[in-house]
């Protein structure tokens, strides 16, 4: 099995090596058979003696969870997420994402699966730094995330990985219905569309999961983390929108440079001021770096779109199985909708 993988990632890897860089292609061809080596199927490490309790108890979840996505769902029934692997690091992959200096739009890097993205991802954090401070130094707003989860669109059997045991239950569940929903639907070259649909298809699906649990207490933790998230996007996004308007003003660029320095100022200090008063510290590394574009880039790859994608189907529509089946018809329907929004707080999510 593992010889075959080897085969069909070097013919991924040499059908690519015209459009991208080789040694990129090389590390991202290691790290994947890294990850598909460490596979287990998840109903042996259930019944390994030396699986420790705690994550028994949650592969157990994940295997409720999994079969949930296809009865209730309609999302992929195949190898995917029916194996765990440990891969001994703190997350998966490292995305580097890019603006230049004067505008909120993110570059993009084109592959031969995924299409062009916006984002680049290493499998070794030490190489997506270096290639996040080359882009700096030619003067790319940069920031490097960690990814816990990612989807191969079905081409292999994605694995439950350890990095995503770090989250909590509600989380976990939700990362593998975001996942899954990429290889329901995928469109080429749309990053910001498909990570909005996963987005949608992830919010749908764990409300109906917990709802199936009988657990009303998760179920009010999972609305209130739904709206403290939506306080900050809104945030982001008002800041977003005045930087645009920034961006096209004509300004000389030293001047427009002194007042996109004060913009992002004032927005870590509502940043800060919003954790305070929500007891939460998820931004602190993004104020710590110093927020610019590529953070805001990265929060309205999965955010613009939400909203577009679900007018069509109603305030309700969208949480239905209807609208989970609907797979192709759903870009049709959005399509006939409305000009795709720019990211403001009334293309959020639960507006």
């Amino acid at each position: 099995m593992l010889s075959h993988l080897r085969v069909l990632l070097a013919a991924i890897l040499l059908a690519a090596l015209s459009g991208c860089g080789t040694l990129y292609l090389a590390q991202a061809a290691s790290g994947q058979l890294h990850v598909l080596k460490a596979r287990r199927p998840i109903d042996k490490v259930v019944v390994d003696p030396s699986t420790p309790p705690p994550l028994r108890t949650r592969l157990m979840d994940v295997r409720a969870a999994r079969d949930f996505a296809v009865a209730e769902l309609h999302l992929p029934d195949n190898r995917s997420y029916r194996t765990y692997a440990d891969v001994k690091r703190p997350f998966v992959v490292w995305n580097v994402v890019a603006t230049p200096e004067f505008s909120i739009e993110p570059k993009h890097w084109c592959f031969p699966v995924a299409g062009c993205v916006a984002y680049r991802g290493y499998f070794k954090e030490k190489k997506a730094r270096s290639f996040a401070a080359g882009l700096a130094s030619r003067g790319f707003d940069v920031t490097v995330g960690g990814v816990p989860a990612y989807s191969t669109l079905g081409k292999f059997a994605d694995p439950v990985l350890s990095t995503m045991m770090r989250y909590g239950d509600s989380e976990l569940v939700a990362i593998i219905f975001h996942e899954l929903a990429h290889q329901l639907l995928y469109v080429k070259n749309d990053t910001e569309f498909n990570e909005a649909f996963a987005t949608t298809v992830e919010d749908a699906g764990l409300e109906r999961w917990l709802a199936s649990r009988g657990h009303p207490d998760l179920m009010r933790t999972f609305l209130d983390e739904n709206t403290k998230e939506r306080a900050f996007i809104e945030l982001f996004a008002g800041s977003r929108a005045q930087l645009k308007q920034l961006y096209a003003s004509g300004l000389a660029q030293e001047q427009m440079r002194q007042k996109k320095a004060a913009l992002f100022a004032a927005l870590s200090e509502e940043v800060r001021a919003l954790q305070s008063k929500q007891g939460d510290h998820y931004y602190d590394s993004w104020l710590k770096e110093g927020l610019n574009n590529a953070h805001l880039a990265s929060i309205a790859t999965y955010y613009q779109c939400c909203a577009w994608i679900r007018a069509p189907a109603g305030a309700a529509g969208w949480r239905s199985a209807a609208f989970l089946r609907g797979g192709a018809g759903v870009i049709q329907a959005v399509a006939r909708n409305s000009p795709r929004p720019a990211m403001s707080a009334a293309s959020l999510p639960g507006k």
